[in-house]
């Protein structure tokens, strides 16, 4: 499916009043042909918005990557923390500029959703600084260092058409529906619904329209854009031979077609669905590729056996041979009736560089010609038995090459769902910060780095609250909500969490104390003459320690109002609140691979809720540092379907 112009201008007008004073916080690259941006408002929710060559729009749900995208790393150099100043469409053509800006720099993001489509970033002065693939045709060249240049404009803009731009149309000796398509650059669906709409047959040449039959196309034509542009929608979604999502219902429609709530959700749907598909060819014909070259070796190394097995057969029998040249009174391996019987027994004497060798099945024995052919004969009974420890080692390696390829086929099984769709949902506010709830119910947010250890303390510490650091340089703060009258449970639970996030987890270091104060305790500003770096405050009085006895933590799924969230604290408030859970501790796999593990592990417990969410998500819970999983189960909160 690829977009109409007049519905990218919908796209383009609904898009641009919502990411008004967002800026791009994260970019995520989803195919070569597909970029997610994160956007982000600091008082409203995140928004998602897909870029790729089929369209734009904004989007519910998160794809794991599924192939390298070309553009991601300069886009992420360049648009990281700009702001989103404007989307424009470029005429009716199929064509939207991103233009972003912050910092004194500005770039524009085009996207063409045409032919094979395109993705380039260009300055401000339109210069390609990169692209998706480059052209070279007769009418325009794209290439990095180049000017953009747009195609050139084939028909009317249709968006500001009248009725004597179809003037023409009487003149014309093609059907009046091909001309109105070529002219008006609308695809096919759109042109048979202005012809069922009007009452006039399609086929009908355009010099034989008359003036009440162009002014019926015309009205109808300005209606349908009108209707699309301005989002009176009836927006379906068809499933026949292919798939597709169309903002007006129209007659005449074939296929199992279902409703849709918008037209941007029926895209996020059918463009969504697209490139899974995409992801799951991918991955299908990689894990085929690697069967395959896996199989291929088994084959060989069977191969390999029975060849050796032959030529240990051979050698044996050719050294049988010469004792039965003994009991013919044959002496000497040189005898013209020797040479006969090794030459019957598929075996020959030969001298090469004055070594004398017998060559069996292409295996040259090195022997001394002078010597009893009982010691010959001993000579190749020894070979025979080189050749069957050969055997055994390579059983020993088709063995090996049997539980990889087992393995990998049962990785590949474990791990096929594990790029699809993840639900976006809308987040609570403290899911901006790390967090849990303690054993008691209480609220912990603790910051994950400089700017959200600001962000905790300035907008989220007051009264009642308690306030922890940990006694080592490299801590979070945390705060413990409403903590008038909390119990020592819940304080020595946030006192552990503290010390996990600090720089006790990356190092191992074991024995590290928490001490908590008073929101009055902290003050925001330095004293006169000092500096204090961003996110760090300055603690008066008394300081009450907590001694952390463990490195521990549990990251688990958590049943909220609106769905499921994934978390990491203290094990047993975890374990209590969790659906699922996986205790850790320090020393280990690196953060990617323990958080791919424990997705893979979630899957097979809560498969339907786990795979709402990211491989990402799994990933920014966990404390910076290696971590080694010591459990995984279920936990003690229930499912809202169970």
């Amino acid at each position: 499916m690829t977009l109409a112009g007049i519905e990218l201008r919908y796209l383009v007008d609904q898009i641009s009043t919502k990411v008004q004073d967002y800026y791009v916080s994260n970019i995520y690259g989803i195919t070569k042909d597909s970029i997610l941006f994160k956007l982000h408002h600091t008082e409203k929710n995140d928004l998602f918005m897909m870029i790729s060559t089929s369209g734009v729009w904004l989007t519910n749900v998160k794809i794991d990557q599924i192939e390298p995208n070309r553009l991601l790393k300069r886009l992420r150099n360049d648009l990281l923390r700009l702001k989103l100043k404007k989307i424009e469409q470029i005429g009716s053509e199929r064509i939207a500029y991103f233009t972003f800006e912050g910092f004194g720099k500005e770039f524009v993001l085009v996207g063409e959703f045409f032919g094979d489509g395109n993705i380039l970033l260009c300055n401000s002065d339109m210069k390609i600084l990169a692209l998706q693939h480059s052209i070279d045709v007769r009418h325009r060249k794209l290439s990095v260092g180049l000017d953009y240049i747009q195609p050139p404009v084939n028909g009317l803009d249709i968006f500001n058409i009248d009725k004597s731009d179809l003037i023409d149309l009487q003149k014309s000796v093609l059907p009046s529906a091909k001309w109105i398509g070529r002219t008006l650059g609308l695809p096919k669906k759109y042109v048979e619904a202005i012809f069922n709409i009007a009452k006039i047959d399609s086929k009908k040449l355009g010099n034989l329209l008359t003036t009440e039959e162009i002014n019926k196309i015309f009205e109808t034509t300005t209606k349908i854009v009108s209707d699309v542009i301005n989002g009176k929608h009836e927006p379906v979604i068809i499933r026949n031979e292919s798939t597709e999502v169309l903002p007006l219902k129209f007659e005449k429609l074939e296929g199992e077609i279902t409703t849709v709530n918008s037209f941007i959700e029926g895209l996020d749907i059918v463009f969504s669905e697209n490139i899974v598909n995409v992801g799951k060819s991918i991955q299908s014909s990689g894990s085929d590729k690697k069967i395959h070259e896996l199989e291929t070796q088994i084959s060989e190394q069977e191969k390999a056996i029975e060849v050796v097995k032959e030529r240990s057969k051979n050698i044996t029998a050719v050294a049988n041979s010469l004792f039965e040249m003994i009991s013919q009174g044959i002496m000497s391996i040189e005898d013209v009736a020797a040479k006969n019987i090794l030459a019957n027994n598929n075996a020959k004497l030969v001298n090469e560089k004055g070594n004398s060798l017998i060559i069996i099945q292409d295996e040259k024995i090195l022997i001394n010609p002078k010597s009893p052919l009982q010691s010959i004969a001993s000579v190749l009974f020894n070979e025979a038995k080189k050749q069957s420890a050969a055997i055994h080692s390579i059983r020993q390696i088709k063995e090996k090459t049997i539980a990889k390829l087992e393995k990998f086929q049962s990785k590949t099984e474990s791990e096929k769902d594990l790029f699809l769709v993840s639900e976006i949902r809308k987040k609570n506010w403290y899911e901006r910060y790390r967090w849990f709830f303690t054993s008691d119910g209480f609220l912990a947010i603790g910051g994950r780095d400089a700017a959200s250890n600001s962000a905790v303390v300035r907008k989220h510490l007051v009264k009642n609250d308690k306030i922890f650091h940990a006694d080592i340089f490299g801590s979070p703060f945390f705060i413990l909500k409403d903590a008038l009258n909390v119990s020592d449970r819940s304080m020595n639970e946030v006192a552990d969490a503290t010390v996990c996030f600090s720089r006790a987890w990356k190092e191992g270091m074991y024995g590290v104390s928490a001490y908590w104060v008073n929101p009055e305790q902290v003050k925001k500003s330095a004293p006169s003459g000092e500096f204090l770096p961003k996110g760090s405050f300055t603690i008066d009085g008394q300081r009450n320690f907590i001694k952390s006895e463990t490195l521990r933590l549990a990251v688990g799924i958590i049943p909220q109002d609106d769905g499921y969230a994934l978390t990491c604290g203290p094990s047993i408030p975890i374990i209590k609140n969790s659906i699922c859970y996986a205790i850790i501790e320090p020393h280990g796999l690196e953060m990617v691979d323990v958080a791919k593990k424990i997705r893979i592990e979630f899957l097979k417990l809560e498969e339907d809720i786990t795979k709402k969410i990211s491989l990402d998500d799994f990933v920014r819970v966990l404390p910076s540092g290696k971590s080694q999983i010591k459990e995984i189960n279920f936990g003690e909160a229930t499912t809202k379907f169970s």
